[in-house]
């Protein structure tokens, strides 16, 4: 990019990442909702399902992974709680401390959409692969 700041082809391209970026995103909030769960609902069992630690994330952890504030998280939590998708479980530790797990039926779910999406960024790898290059 030269000094002059960006020209017609940077805005277009930027343009055109962000209108995939939408996209996606829109489709996966309409492929959760197909499957009877919400947006956020999948964002959380995936969040909680990436996580390595054996006792799962803590509250605290997912708030920063999802980018929410804690009581937010909590929230979502309880709301995915009644929809069978996590469970909670106190720290044996530290007993103030809660960790989230997935229920099987939130593994379940989980593993339906994962799939939905997996194939879905294989269609479109090649097409945002070559935005992406534009940019380097």
């Amino acid at each position: 990019m030269s000094t002059r700041g960006p020209r017609q082809p940077d805005y277009e391209r930027l343009a055109a990442l962000r209108a995939g970026i939408r996209d996606y995103l829109a489709w996966a909030e309409d492929r959760a909702r197909d499957l009877g769960t919400t947006p956020a609902q999948f964002q959380l069992t995936l969040a909680v399902r990436a996580d390595p630690r054996p006792d799962g994330p803590t509250l605290t952890d997912l708030a920063a992974t999802l980018r929410l504030r804690h009581h937010s998280v909590v929230g979502l939590v309880d709301r995915a709680v009644e929809a069978g998708l996590v469970e909670r479980r106190r720290d044996t530790e530290h007993g103030a401390r809660v960790h989230v797990r997935l229920t099987p039926q939130g593994e379940e779910r989980l593993a339906e959409l994962a799939a939905l999406h997996l194939a879905e960024v294989a269609t479109l790898a090649p097409q945002m692969r070559a935005l992406w290059g534009e940019f380097g």
